[in-house]
């Protein structure tokens, strides 16, 4: 299997050697070229010009209840890879993490926010409470706890008197409830901390995704102590349209240390790898190897997918938008 992916590695290695001198002397990918990126083959794409000038849609990485390791290294792996920092860090105070115990009304209100504001509709990735608090700002924006929920300015810190935005795509008044996400993930959340917590309205639904998402990955590591599962963890399933994916990590995995990611993207063997993973690939021979740190390789491959399909698909609907095109 590895030789399927050595293109990609000497691609990688040929991008790490010239991409300084030639970002220099890089012009803009035009519009028409940029709607032009088939989305759905990225991975077998080693063309990465598009990331430069693709609009991209804001990530909010959501931590755990006792951040030991937040989300903020998981983000420096996405802006490695070559995601936009500027999506990536909170416009208040810069940081790359928000806390998994952030209001899920407040978080929907700032996806409506922010929405309005780039014309691109976030994502939502949380680890372990992070990933349950995802989960409810979906419920969130579903309806299920609120008839209304304010728009939120992250800037200002504050709620806004208004419960709709203009939409930026549509254009038309469009209520935060009612929105929905591109992509959605909670990676290593489980019932046991639910209840530990008390947080009781989302253990009936913490294994079910509401239609405000239209993608979700959920990922899960067998025997994993702290999210309480067992040999073959719940899987996750859609209560409508929802397209649901459910990965089953090795059992080897760290819950505490999984958002630890930063490193794949450092060595050329790893990226090349996650550049060319298409959802089912199983881990490389590489992963075994002494040399090679594969810390963590198969839900960061997993993700990169997701979120750089979503970022080019967002990205190409807000081309579309009136007055874009």
């Amino acid at each position: 299997m590895f030789l399927r992916f050595l293109p990609a590695v000497v691609a990688a290695l040929v991008v790490l050697l010239v991409a300084p001198a030639a970002a220099a002397a890089r012009a803009p990918v035009t519009t028409s070229r940029l709607l032009a990126v088939d989305c759905d083959r990225l991975a077998d794409n080693p063309d990465r010009a598009w990331m430069q000038d693709m609009p991209a849609p804001r990530i909010i990485n959501l931590h755990g209840s006792v951040p030991i390791i937040t989300m903020a290294p998981f983000a420096e792996f996405l802006i490695a890879m070559g995601y936009p920092e500027s999506a990536l860090r909170d416009p208040r105070d810069g940081a790359l993490t928000t806390s998994g115990f952030t209001s899920s009304e407040e978080l929907a209100g700032m996806v409506a926010w922010y929405y309005e504001r780039d014309g691109l509709r976030p994502m939502l990735i949380g680890h372990s409470q992070g990933g349950m608090r995802v989960i409810r700002t979906l419920y969130e924006l579903a309806g299920e706890f609120h008839a209304e929920v304010h728009v939120f300015d992250p800037v200002a810190g504050a709620a806004q008197p208004r419960t709709a935005i203009d939409d930026p795509v549509a254009g038309r008044p469009q209520p935060v409830v009612g929105l929905r996400v591109p992509f959605a993930a909670a990676i290593a959340t489980g019932q046991l901390a639910r209840v530990l917590l008390g947080q009781w309205d989302m253990i009936p639904r913490l294994r079910r995704i509401p239609d405000s998402a239209e993608e979700f990955t959920g990922f899960a590591i067998p025997w994993d102590p702290l999210a309480g599962t067992g040999p073959s963890p719940d899987p996750y399933v859609a209560t409508g349209t929802a397209i649901v994916r459910n990965v089953v990590l090795p059992a080897s995995y760290s819950h505490i240390g999984i958002p630890a990611t930063e490193h794949l993207a450092a060595q050329p063997v790893t990226r090349a790898w996650i550049d060319a993973y298409r959802p089912g690939d199983e881990l490389p021979p590489l992963s075994r190897s002494p040399d090679v740190d594969a810390r963590n390789l198969l839900h960061a491959a997993d993700l990169w997918y997701s979120i750089r399909r979503t970022w080019c698909r967002e990205g190409q609907r807000s081309l579309r938008a009136p007055g874009k095109v």
